[in-house]
């Protein structure tokens, strides 16, 4: 026979699962009148007061049933009812009730502060409701108990979702630093601990423009990870040269290299060490003589690849053939190398989800039937991590600006997307169909591609963004394109390169896996630059108000000394003649490096002056008119600070040469209506130097004409060049429907 004392609790067991808390609260009181001893009435009924608001009520029921009770039965009783509001905190929070758990999450910790998977919990509720405080974390003092907890106590899968959540809320912030360094013992041997470090460090140093964070999170992420050097001394050795620690980058890179063993990740860690002898700037010998062993390892590799390789090391064995066209213009060798890399890299990477490609090909095979049955809008998706205050940026905005709506659907994929208070970024996501804000998980971008239905897919990364040509090498879009970044991947998953009859020679096609789409006119145009004020002033930088002036404000990459010797041959012939020099590389290794070569040349040190960055994007445009000749660098010429150069009516000195990247400033030239100052070989550059230098009234007719050309120009006509690329998505877009190649 069943009591009515246990009907009553089962009963108001049930009425406190349905919520019908003021029910359970009487059938509870009930059953403690009948059975006053059982001690988990008196539990449970303090947690419905908890539930109702009540917590005075709820701590008096707990009082109430511990008593009477001897120290060890109250310890006892303290443990049973901790574990019930633990077990209520678990049901409530699948049912998503946020507020609840946290209330009862906050009486467990008074009742028992030292359990620290409570105080994780804690914090997980906090950062999902953004209201995690320094005042909390000290209360909570979870940093002790990180520190007293024997390795081993906890639970290493709570904890290393904890330390994700908490450096995605507060990357920057010293409490969490302090934290990832507590979890140090107790995650130690888990690779999952060294992914988020680097992860949260690529996003501090890259995203946050924080390395000196980046570096801290690096270090901690090699204590805890000894087995596994080479990755984080990879990173390690990037986030130095971002910030500008050339000696340690170096360092740290020589070190990744002798710590790797297999030849994929020799590649990788040569190309880490050009990256570092060119972004300091100055080391151009040593940074040749790595590219030439990179090669032969790449070379190797070719003819036995692995048969197996995991997508990380797939793509940092593309991403490691970036600096050839800065050291040297054969794109034929240089297309000989990187295509069949590409094609390998993208074997890799597909054959890591063979059920994901398939189901993306069978998807756009149906696509094709069904497109060929009747008209429709395009949908049109961009991809990049540029689409920002970046060169990328400034120049794509013009085509996003005059795009058809009635004609094309814009999707925009904002990879590594911070908010940042960016308004040219804020601008590009307002210009969007539908715009997504993700970060750099290739695969959950991939599928968002594909549920999309993108009829095109445009990329705007290349080799600058391993993510980027990931996504491509999946192939999500029925056709996909490179436009505008660094120069064609040479992945076969990849349709199109989009260039113009200048930038790219007619033979080009011969070594490019994509097929080249060339415009009419140019391969890119832009409205033009805004302008601010100028900071630069002859005087201040003690040049004759009657010296000729020249400038070059590229990147160290650039640099290459064979084209800075034919510079100071340019400033050595002409008299009261000074060289404008702005990088961001390493102050005094870029000196020493100019300082050195214009030595060599007979060149006095005292013409060159050394300028720092400017604060602005608009007033690096205003300073330009300090300059009489801008020169060009070679083999990588200038693409932003060319039309920028051409918009400000100075004008320039380049050398054409057979990649595109040594072909971008004479396509701008050309789209300018200017053809004085472009030089097919080393005497010509050096000529032209000397011609406009010494020429003043010819300088005044270029620049009269460049300022003129801002009306007429296909260079500044983006509303037309919005045209041609549209026109050029509708014929890929019915080639492939028709099964055209």
């Amino acid at each position: 026979m069943v009591t009515p004392s246990i009907d009553w609790e089962q009963q108001a067991n049930q009425e406190r699962l349905e919520g019908n808390y003021t029910k359970a609260i009487a059938l509870y009181e009930r059953a403690i009148e009948t059975q006053p001893e059982q001690m988990s009435l008196y539990w449970h009924l303090g947690i419905v007061f908890l539930l109702q608001g009540q917590e005075e009520e709820a701590h008096t029921t707990w009082l109430m049933g511990m008593a009477e009770g001897s120290e060890e039965q109250i310890d006892l009783w303290t443990s049973e009812l901790v574990q019930l509001l633990e077990i209520e905190a678990i049901r409530l929070e699948a049912q998503k009730n946020e507020s609840a758990v946290w209330l009862i999450r906050q009486h467990i910790w008074e009742i028992t502060p030292s359990n620290i998977h409570n105080v994780l919990n804690l914090m997980q509720l906090a950062i999902a409701a953004e209201t995690l405080s320094d005042e909390e974390l000290q209360n909570w003092e979870i940093i002790e108990l990180l520190q007293t907890q024997a390795a081993g106590s906890i639970n290493s899968d709570l904890l290393l979702q904890v330390l994700q959540k908490l450096l995605n809320f507060a990357p920057l912030h010293p409490s969490s630093i302090a934290f990832a360094n507590a979890c140090l013992p107790h995650l130690d041997r888990i690779s999952g601990f060294r992914d988020v470090l680097l992860e949260t460090a690529m996003t501090l140093a890259y995203s946050h423009k924080q390395p000196d964070h980046a570096i801290s999170l690096a270090k901690l992420a090699l204590k805890g990870n000894p087995q596994y050097p080479a990755e984080i001394l990879g990173n390690l050795a990037g986030f130095y040269d971002y910030a500008h620690n050339y000696s340690l980058a170096i360092e740290t890179a020589k070190q990744c290299y002798e710590s790797m063993e297999a030849l994929p990740d020799k590649v990788f860690a040569t190309y880490l060490l050009i990256k570092t002898y060119m972004g300091r700037g100055g080391y151009w010998n040593e940074a040749v003589t790595a590219l030439d062993q990179q090669e032969q390892l790449l070379l190797e590799l070719l003819q036995q690849p692995p048969s197996v390789l995991d997508p990380v090391r797939a793509r940092r064995l593309l991403t490691s053939t970036f600096f050839y066209p800065y050291l040297r213009d054969d794109p034929e060798k240089n297309r000989q190398i990187q295509n069949p890399i590409a094609e390998l890299c993208q074997s890799y990477l597909q054959r890591d989800s063979p059920e994901r490609v398939d189901k993306y090909y069978q998807h756009s095979q149906q696509r094709r039937v069904e497109a060929g049955a009747k008209e429709k809008r395009l949908k049109i998706g961009y991809i990049s991590h540029c689409l920002r205050s970046h060169s990328v940026g400034w120049l794509a905005r013009w085509l996003f600006q005059h795009h058809d709506r009635d004609k094309f659907d814009i999707y925009g994929y904002f990879i590594n997307y911070q908010p940042l208070g960016d308004s040219l970024q804020d601008w590009y996501v307002s210009q969007m169909t539908r715009a997504y804000q993700v970060g750099s998980n290739s695969i959950e971008i991939t599928d968002q591609i594909a549920r999309d239905e993108i009829d095109i897919l445009i990329e705007l990364d290349s080799l600058t963004l391993d993510s980027t040509f990931t996504i491509m090498a999946l192939k999500p879009a029925p056709i996909q394109v490179s436009w505008l970044g660094w120069d064609a991947v040479g992945l076969p998953a990849i349709d199109y390169y989009i260039a113009d009859p200048y930038v790219l020679p007619e033979q080009a096609q011969n070594y490019y896996q994509e097929k080249i789409w060339r415009l009419p006119q140019t391969y890119i145009a832009v409205d033009g630059f805004e302008v601010g004020v100028p900071t630069l002033r002859r005087g201040r930088l003690e040049i004759p108000t009657d010296a000729v002036v020249y400038f070059s404000g590229q990147t160290a990459y650039k640099r290459h000394p064979h084209t800075v010797r034919l510079q100071m041959k340019i400033l050595k012939a002409v008299p009261n003649s000074y060289f404008l020099i702005k990088t961001r590389a390493d102050e005094e290794a870029v000196k020493n490096f100019f300082t050195q070569l214009a030595d060599e040349e007979g060149v006095e040190s005292d013409r060159l002056r050394f300028l720092p960055t400017d604060s602005s994007e608009e007033i690096h445009r205003a300073n330009l008119g300090i300059a009489d000749v801008v020169l060009d660098t070679y083999p990588y010429n200038g693409a932003t600070t060319t039309l920028e150069t051409l918009w400000m009516g100075v004008p320039l000195v380049t050398q054409v040469g057979k990649q595109f990247s040594a072909r971008n400033s004479y396509t701008m030239m050309i789209n300018a209506g200017v053809t004085e100052g472009i030089a097919w070989t080393d005497q010509e550059y050096v000529e032209w130097g000397i011609r406009l230098g010494s020429d003043r009234q010819l300088r005044e007719e270029i620049s009269w004409r460049l300022l003129r050309s801002r009306q007429s120009a296909p260079l500044w006509n983006a509303k037309q060049f919005t045209l041609e690329m549209e026109n050029a998505y509708e014929q890929m877009w019915q080639k492939y429907v028709d099964g055209t190649p």
